[in-house]
């Protein structure tokens, strides 16, 4: 008898009901993010994914949202203010979901995001950056909890038809 192994890709996480959070998966993560029926990725490198990663988004009928060409190349720079609002109004849309939020090794700018979608939720700040800090490991970037710390949730456009989790 064969066993199927689903082995979810670096730094993968549940954030919510139908929303993901992980670095860029590779062949061996395709069987495990098929099973969670994703119909848009946030992408929030600079660069563009890799092809077999491309290949199975386009194989999946997934939409791929390439938030991160907006960001300075300099990767110590926090993601951009425009960034992290155009991925919050993706990520309050639940159409979207099951969406994924991804960028290479799903640390710095995926945890920048999900620290103000946490914001958005009235996490305190020691939650989020608890959250934060599990995923960046030893490479902790002060500037983005920082930016979390200081971004306004109100420039972030709410659905009137609000998620149960905000």
């Amino acid at each position: 008898m064969t066993y199927q192994r689903f082995v979810p890709p670096i730094n993968f996480g549940y954030i919510e009901e139908t929303l993901y959070r992980s670095g860029q998966p590779n062949e061996l993560n395709f069987p495990f993010l098929e099973r969670l029926g994703l119909k848009h990725i946030i992408w929030l490198a600079p660069e563009e994914p890799n092809q077999s990663f491309s290949n199975f988004v386009d194989d999946q009928d997934i939409e791929l949202h390439h938030l991160g060409v907006l960001n300075p190349v300099n990767a110590w720079e926090p993601v951009t203010e425009e960034v992290v609002i155009n991925a919050l109004e993706l990520i309050l849309d639940t159409k979207n979901h099951p969406l994924a939020i991804m960028c290479n090794l799903g640390r710095h700018r995926t945890g920048t995001v999900v620290g103000c979608f946490r914001k958005l939720q009235r996490w305190n700040l020691a939650a989020i950056f608890e959250e934060y800090r599990r995923y960046a490991g030893q490479k902790v970037r002060f500037l983005n909890e920082q930016f979390v710390e200081l971004f306004d949730t109100d420039l972030v456009r709410i659905p009137e038809k609000k998620p149960a989790w905000l």
